[in-house]
């Protein structure tokens, strides 16, 4: 589901992303529970692992929201991590019912090279979808930077049960984010009728 795939040239350091040691950081995010707090400035202290700035500084802009966003370009970054490619117009429309958009332009190229949302009722609940990064962009920090703003985005709301699909491989990747795997035994289901063949 996420940063599949291997670097195919090393970035200059000019566009590495400085990594604040994970000790500096408090994360209180987990996957299936909910905070005692309804307040919704909950997300105004999330602390960032690099600011808006860096990220620019080093070429990359940060845009929330649909708007810009060109689907064949996001199509290719889903086709490059291993997704399936899809429909442009499915696309349009899962972006249309979409809670929170978050998604890093490459400025030099004007296109997409990480990419995530988010759904949900607005209130309690909110689920990650379609966490990628462009390969040639991965372990720099991009990931992490856009997940960290998804979620500040959703505590800021009040939405304190906050979700996720993962493949098993790339659990370790959200885990220092405050992500826990079947949190207090809750275990997630995902329905699956296969049609009988006659």
């Amino acid at each position: 589901m996420l940063l599949r795939g291997t670097i195919s040239a090393p970035l200059p350091p000019s566009l590495r992303l400085r990594q604040v040691p994970a000790r500096l950081l408090r994360r209180n995010v987990s996957v299936a529970t909910s905070s005692s707090s309804s307040s919704s400035s909950c997300g105004d202290d999330y602390p960032l692992s690099v600011s808006d700035a860096a990220l620019e500084s080093r070429g990359f802009l940060l845009r929330r929201g649909a708007e810009g966003l060109d689907l064949e370009e996001l199509n290719a970054v889903f086709a490059a991590v291993g997704f399936p490619r899809r429909n442009l117009e499915k696309i349009r429309v899962a972006l249309e019912h979409t809670e929170a958009v978050l998604w890093v332009e490459h400025r030099r190229t004007q296109r997409p090279v990480a990419f995530a949302r988010a759904t949900g009722d607005g209130v309690f609940n909110a689920i990650i979808w379609d966490v990628v990064v462009d390969p040639s962009f991965q372990g720099i920090g991009l990931g992490k930077a856009v997940i960290e703003r998804l979620l500040k985005d959703l505590l800021g709301k009040g939405i304190s049960n906050i979700a996720l699909y993962s493949e098993p491989r790339v659990l370790g990747f959200y885990r220092p984010l405050g992500f826990v795997a079947d949190p207090d035994g809750i275990r997630g289901m995902v329905y699956s009728k296969r049609l009988k063949k006659k």
